[in-house]
C-alpha cells in the first residue's frame, strides 16, 4: 500500500467536513487545532502540589508500596536507596513511620519494631508509641497505636526514654540483663524479647523527635551487629528529614483544615444575629464537633458587674503601687475575692444530639464546674486540667453531677468581646476518646471563643439595638399622636371665614403681629397659603392644611424669641417679598408653596439656645448633627409633621416633585445659618456684579432662595422703630437665658452679647450685626427689585435710632466716669486703673477713631457668633 504523504491528508480532510467532526468529537479531547495557543496553566510542579495537598485535606491518601520479595534480590546499596525513595514521598505520618520500621526490618533483618515520637513541651518532654511491634508482614492498620492507648515514656525512663535523653544509640544482646528493661510487657505479650537496637532521630537542629528501636535480629547469633548500627544510623539520618517533613506538612494540613472550620463556624455564627440562645447552640454544636467532647457548657457574664470588676482592678492596682510593704502581696490577691456573677447557662450533651438546655439561675449556683469558670474570669485565662479529681484548686471529688455525669478533664477558656472584656465562659467536659485536651485543642478553642465573642456581642447588640428601635417606634407614635392637633382644634378654623390679607396687613413690611391673637396667627397663616394660589394648585384639603398648621404651631417651644411668632413673621416677609417685591414671578407655585412652609417650620423646636451651646454642653442633638446641629434638627422636625396622620399638605404631588420638595425644604431650612450666609452672599454678590440676574439657572436660583430665606429669618431689623426696639429685647433676652444657664450649669462665663451684666452694650452690638449681616443683603435685593427697598429703608432707619442710643450711652458712661473722677479728687483719693491707663494711652493708643473702630468690629463678631 502505498504511504500517505502529509499533503493528501491534509487535502482529503478539507473535502471531507463531516468525518473531521465526527472524528473530532469521538478522539479530540485534548487535541488543540493547528495554530492554537496552548491555554496558559500554572506549572506542573504547583500543580501536583496542589493536588497532594488536596487529597491528604480530603482523606484520599495513595501509598506507594515496595513488593518484598523484588528488593531482597538488589544489592544493599540499591536497596537502600530504594528505601530512601520510598519514604522521600510519603507525607502521612503514620504510614511513613510504619514504612521505615518495616524498611528497618529489611535493612537489618530483625523480627519487629517500635516507633516512638517525641512530644511535650521544653520542660516536660515525653515519647509515645506511634507504631509497636511492627513486622515485615504486618499492616499498618495492625501496628498503630489508637490514641488513648499510646505508651507515654517520659525521657530519661526505661531504653527509649534513655536513647532520647542522651541521643546515644544502645545495643543489648540481652535485654533481660539490663536493668532499664521491662520485663512486663514481654509478659502481656507473651513475647520473648532477646536483642535490642535502639536510636534517636533527630531533626536538621539536632532535637530529638523520636527514637526508632528494633528486636531480635533472626540471622547469625541474633544479635545486633556494628553494621546493622551503621546502616540503621544512616537510614535514620533521611527518616530525620523525612519526619521532620511529614509532620509539618500533617500541621499544614491540620491548621487549613482548623481554618476551615473556623470560617464555617464564622458563617454560621454571622448568619444569626437575631436570638442570642439560637446562637449560643450553634456555638456549642460547633465546639463539640470540633473537639469531639462529651458536654459543652457555656454562661453568660452580667456585663455590669464585669464592668464594676474592671473598675476595683484598676483601683487595686493604683493602691498597690502606692504600697511598698508586705501588705502589697495581699493587696494584689485581693481580685481572687472578686464575686462573679453568671446570669445564663446554657449546657449541651453529645448523647442528646444537639439538643441544648438553659440553665436557671439554681441549676447554675449548684453547678459543679461553675467554680472553675469563675475562676477563669477572674484569671483571665484559659485553664486545662487533665484529671480534676487530682487538681485541689476547686476542691475535693468526686465531680459528680446529681444526673450522673461525671467530670474527668476539662478545658475551659474566657470569652472577650470588642472591647477585651469577658462576656463568658466556655467549657469542654471529657473528650470522647478519653484523653485530656491537649495545646492544640487549647490554640483552636482560643481562636474559636474569638469569633464567639463577636458573635454573642453583636448578637446582644443587635437584640439592644431591636430594643431600642421598638421604644424609638412608640416613642415617635407617642410624640406623633401629641405632636399633631387634635381635631377638635381644627373644627372652629375649617369652618370660620378668613379674613382677607388686606385686613391682617399681611401685604405690608411694616406688619406688626402683637396685636393679634393666637388664633388670628393661623388664619392669617391660612390666608397667605390660600392668596399665593399654592392651595388650589396642589388640591390642599382645607382640614389638612388646618391640621398641619396647629401642628406646627404646636411644635414651637414657648422660648423667649424664637417661637411660633417669630416663625410666623418670617412667612409673612416671605410672602410680602414674593408678592409685593415681585420675586414670586422668577418661581414656580412649586418652589412658592415650598419657600413658605420652609419659613413656618424654619426653627421648629427652638430650645432657646444656639448651635455652639449644643457643642459645648455635648447635647444628643450636637452627637446627632456634626454641622448646623439646630438647622438640622428643625428640618427633620419638619418632616416628621409631615409624615404624621393628616398633616402631610403634599401628598397630591407625585413622586419626581414630592422628592423635589423634601431637597428645596432642607436648602432653605439649613441657610438659615448664618453660618453658611457668608459664603453664599458672596457668590450671590459676584452673580449681580456679573449682571446675572435672570436666576434661570437651578444653582443661581439656589443661592436667591438661601438669601431670600435670610432677609425673612432677621427681617424684623426692618420693621418700624418702636417694633423693632420691642423685638431686639426679646432676642437679648432669650440670649441672656442662655448665657445665665452657661454661668450656671457650664461654669463658663458667656460672650458679651449673652452676658446679663453688659446688657448697656446692646445697641452697640445691634449697630455691628446690622452693619455685617443685614445691610448688605438688603441692598443688594433693593437694588434689584424696587418693590424691596422699603426693607432697606427701614434697616437704616433703625441704624441711626441705634447708633443714637449706642452714643447716648456712650455719653452717660464719660459723664458718670467724669463725675466718678471727681468724687474720687474730693475726697483725695487716685483711682490706680486710672493712672494704668493714662500711662498706657501715652504709648500705644492711638485716635479714639481707632477705639470706636475695634469695639464695633468686636461686637460684630460677638453677634455672629450667637446667631
Amino acid at each position: 500500500m502505498k504511504e500517505l504523504a502529509e499533503k493528501d491528508v491534509e487535502q482529503y480532510l478539507l473535502n471531507n467536513p463531516k468525518f473531521v467532526k465526527e472524528w473530532l468529537s469521538k478522539h479530540g479531547k485534548g487535541v488543540e487545532p493547528c495554530g492554537a495557543k496552548p491555554a496558559t496553566s500554572e506549572p506542573a510542579s504547583d500543580a501536583r502540589t496542589k493536588n497532594i495537598f488536596k487529597t491528604y485535606v480530603e482523606g484520599f491518601k495513595k501509598v506507594r508500596t515496595i513488593r518484598r520479595p523484588n528488593i531482597l534480590q538488589m544489592e544493599e546499596k540499591e536497596l537502600f536507596m530504594e528505601l530512601i525513595r520510598d519514604i522521600a514521598s510519603e507525607l502521612d505520618v503514620n504510614v511513613l513511620c510504619h514504612k521505615i520500621l518495616q524498611n528497618v526490618s529489611t535493612l537489618t533483618k530483625c523480627d519487629r519494631g517500635s516507633l516512638f515520637l517525641s512530644r511535650g513541651t521544653k520542660d516536660n518532654r515525653y515519647l509515645v508509641s506511634k507504631l509497636f511491634d511492627v513486622t515485615r508482614t504486618s499492616t499498618l492498620e495492625e501496628s498503630v497505636v489508637a490514641e488513648g492507648t499510646e505508651i507515654k515514656v517520659p525521657f530519661g525512663r526505661g531504653i527509649v526514654g534513655h536513647v532520647a535523653q542522651t541521643k546515644e544509640t544502645v545495643n543489648i544482646k540481652e535485654a533481660y540483663d539490663d536493668p532499664r528493661f521491662n520485663k512486663d510487657v514481654d509478659k502481656k505479650t507473651g513475647y520473648r524479647t532477646h536483642s535490642i537496637l535502639s536510636m534517636p532521630i533527630c531533626n536538621y537542629e539536632g532535637e530529638v523527635i523520636g527514637v526508632a528501636q528494633i528486636i531480635n535480629k533472626v540471622t547469625g547469633d541474633h544479635e545486633f551487629t556494628t553494621n546493622d548500627e551503621q546502616v540503621f544510623s544512616q537510614y535514620l539520618t533521611f527518616c530525620g528529614i523525612g519526619i521532620t517533613n511529614a509532620q509539618l506538612f500533617e500541621m499544614s494540613v491540620q491548621e487549613f483544615q482548623r481554618n476551615q472550620m473556623l470560617l464555617t463556624l464564622a458563617r454560621g455564627i454571622f448568619e444569626e444575629q437575631a436570638n442570642l440562645e439560637n446562637l449560643v447552640q450553634k456555638i456549642m454544636i460547633e465546639a463539640q464537633d470540633l473537639l469531639k467532647c462529651e458536654r459543652c457548657t457555656v454562661f453568660l457574664t452580667d456585663e455590669k458587674q464585669e464592668m464594676k470588676f474592671q473598675d476595683e482592678e484598676a483601683e487595686v492596682k493604683k493602691e498597690t503601687q502606692k504600697i511598698e510593704t508586705p501588705e502589697k502581696e495581699h493587696q494584689e490577691n485581693r481580685e481572687i475575692e472578686k464575686e462573679v456573677c453568671f446570669v445564663k447557662g446554657f449546657d449541651l450533651f453529645a448523647k442528646e444530639k444537639g439538643s441544648i438546655h438553659v440553665q436557671s439561675s439554681a441549676e447554675i449556683a449548684k453547678a459543679k464546674n461553675v467554680e472553675i469558670a469563675k475562676f477563669v474570669v477572674r484569671k483571665g485565662t484559659f485553664v486545662n486540667i487533665e484529671d480534676l479529681e487530682s487538681d485541689d484548686r476547686f476542691g475535693k471529688g468526686p465531680f459528680v453531677e446529681e444526673s450522673g455525669f461525671q467530670t474527668r478533664s476539662i478545658l475551659c477558656t474566657p470569652i472577650f468581646n470588642s472591647e477585651k472584656r469577658i462576656i463568658g465562659v466556655t467549657q469542654l467536659i471529657n473528650k470522647q476518646n478519653g484523653t485530656p485536651f491537649n495545646e492544640n485543642d487549647v490554640n483552636i478553642i482560643e481562636a474559636f471563643s474569638i469569633f464567639c465573642g463577636l458573635g454573642i456581642h453583636n448578637c446582644t447588640m443587635y437584640e439592644n439595638a431591636c430594643k431600642l428601635m421598638a421604644k424609638q417606634k412608640v416613642a415617635l407614635e407617642v410624640l406623633s399622636f401629641h405632636a399633631s392637633a387634635q381635631n377638635e382644634n381644627i373644627g372652629k378654623f375649617v369652618s370660620s371665614s378668613i379674613p382677607s390679607s388686606k385686613d391682617y396687613h399681611l401685604l405690608e413690611y411694616s406688619f406688626d403681629d402683637f396685636p393679634l391673637s393666637d388664633d388670628d396667627t393661623i388664619k392669617a397663616t391660612m390666608r397667605m397659603f390660600m392668596d399665593s394660589g399654592v392651595i388650589s394648585e396642589f388640591r390642599v384639603p382645607t382640614n389638612v392644611l388646618v391640621r398641619w398648621i396647629c401642628s406646627v404651631k404646636k411644635n414651637y417651644r414657648p422660648v423667649t424669641y424664637h417661637n411660633w411668632r417669630h416663625a410666623f413673621n418670617v412667612t409673612q416677609t416671605m410672602f410680602c417679598m414674593l408678592l409685593v417685591g415681585g420675586i414670586v414671578k422668577l418661581m414656580d407655585r412649586l418652589e412658592t408653596f415650598t419657600l413658605l412652609v420652609a419659613c413656618l417650620c424654619h426653627d421648629l423646636d427652638h430650645r432657646g439656645t444656639n448651635n455652639a451651646f449644643q457643642t459645648k454642653s455635648d447635647s444628643p442633638l450636637a452627637m446627632l448633627y456634626g454641622t448646623s446641629t439646630m438647622e438640622h434638627h428643625h428640618f427633620d422636625h419638619c418632616i416628621m409633621i409631615l409624615n404624621s396622620e393628616g398633616n402631610n399638605i403634599f401628598a397630591s404631588l407625585g413622586p419626581e416633585d414630592y422628592r423635589k420638595v423634601i431637597q428645596m425644604l432642607e436648602h432653605a431650612i439649613l441657610s438659615t445659618d448664618l453660618a453658611l450666609y457668608f459664603k453664599k452672599r458672596g457668590s450671590f454678590k459676584q452673580l449681580i456684579d456679573k449682571g446675572e440676574t435672570d436666576f434661570k439657572n437651578t444653582e443661581h436660583k439656589d443661592l436667591l432662595k438661601a438669601m431670600m430665606m435670610t432677609a425673612c429669618d432677621v427681617a424684623a431689623i426692618c420693621k418700624p422703630w418702636e417694633i423693632q426696639k420691642k423685638i431686639a429685647h426679646l432676642v437679648a433676652g432669650e440670649f441672656f437665658e442662655q448665657g445665665d444657664i452657661e454661668k450656671e450649669k457650664l461654669k463658663q462665663q458667656p460672650i458679651a452679647m449673652m452676658d446679663r451684666n453688659k446688657k448697656d452694650e446692646l445697641p452697640k452690638m445691634q449697630v455691628g450685626f446690622i452693619d455685617a449681616i443685614c445691610i448688605p443683603v438688603y441692598q443688594m435685593f433693593a437694588d434689584l427689585w424696587p418693590g424691596l427697598k422699603p426693607l432697606y429703608d427701614g434697616v437704616l432707619y433703625n441704624r441711626r435710632c441705634w447708633q443714637e442710643l449706642a452714643d447716648k450711652v456712650e455719653k452717660d458712661y464719660e459723664q458718670a466716669e467724669v463725675t466718678r473722677r471727681q468724687s474720687l479728687k474730693q475726697n483725695g483719693k487716685t483711682d490706680k486703673n486710672d493712672q494704668k491707663s493714662d500711662r498706657s494711652t501715652k504709648n500705644k493708643r492711638p485716635p479714639e477713631t481707632s477705639q470706636k473702630s475695634e469695639e464695633k468690629v468686636k461686637a460684630t463678631s460677638n453677634f455672629c457668633s450667637v446667631l
